[in-house]
């Protein structure tokens, strides 16, 4: 394990397909900090006058990407602010930490973004793929938005388009990673403590 530089699993998989359900169980078991992109770019649009917050918004509600300036900066300054907690709390086990990537790199964009400004200050380990059936992660999806998950995106409409970009922007960022023979692709359709089975074998 590599201490000079942050580690890091990136993880991808389909809305709905229980990205963050089953980081949080790596999180509680393996000492991992979860970043998830979409949770950082929904709070830096929940600032009041943030420069950002509005464009975000936009993003969020279309179902499309922002722009990786913003997302890498939003990364970078969280994985900058738990290295420096770590540190001070004289936790050198594991470097600069070791960090989940939820959602990211969603596209060319993303991936060109992290290359050029994070490649070479972090070191990736591989892709966590939950792949899922497109119908079981929209009911997900939408029981979630009815039992109040305060997110604007769990609706149909917006369903819709992030299944779109997934299947056309992130799908090809995994065919990249897999033939890097980077990526470990984790059968997301069944219930969490199953799936988490599978995951743990991985770590």
């Amino acid at each position: 394990m590599s201490k000079s530089k942050p580690e890091v699993v990136f993880v991808l998989g389909q809305p709905g397909a229980g990205k963050g359900t089953q980081c949080l169980k790596i999180v509680k078991e393996y000492g991992f900090v979860h970043l998830s992109a979409g949770d950082l770019l929904r709070a830096e649009r929940n600032i009041p006058d943030s420069q950002f917050g509005e464009l975000i918004e936009d993003h969020i509600r279309n179902g499309t990407i922002v722009p990786v300036e913003i997302t890498c900066s939003l990364l970078a300054k969280a994985m900058a602010k738990h290295s420096l907690e770590r540190a001070a709390q004289g936790d050198t086990a594991f470097g600069h930490g070791r960090f989940l990537i939820d959602g990211f790199p969603r596209n060319q964009n993303n991936f060109d973004g992290w290359q050029s400004t994070m490649s070479e200050k972090t070191d990736l380990k591989f892709v966590l793929f939950f792949d899922c059936l497109d119908d079981l992660c929209v009911k997900r999806c939408l029981q979630r938005g009815a039992a109040g998950s305060g997110r604007t995106d769990d609706n149909e409409e917006s369903l819709r388009k992030r299944f779109s970009t997934f299947a056309t922007e992130t799908l090809p960022i995994i065919q990249y990673y897999q033939k890097l023979d980077l990526v470990k692709r984790i059968d997301a359709s069944s219930n969490p403590e199953d799936v988490y089975k599978e995951v743990r074998s991985l770590f």
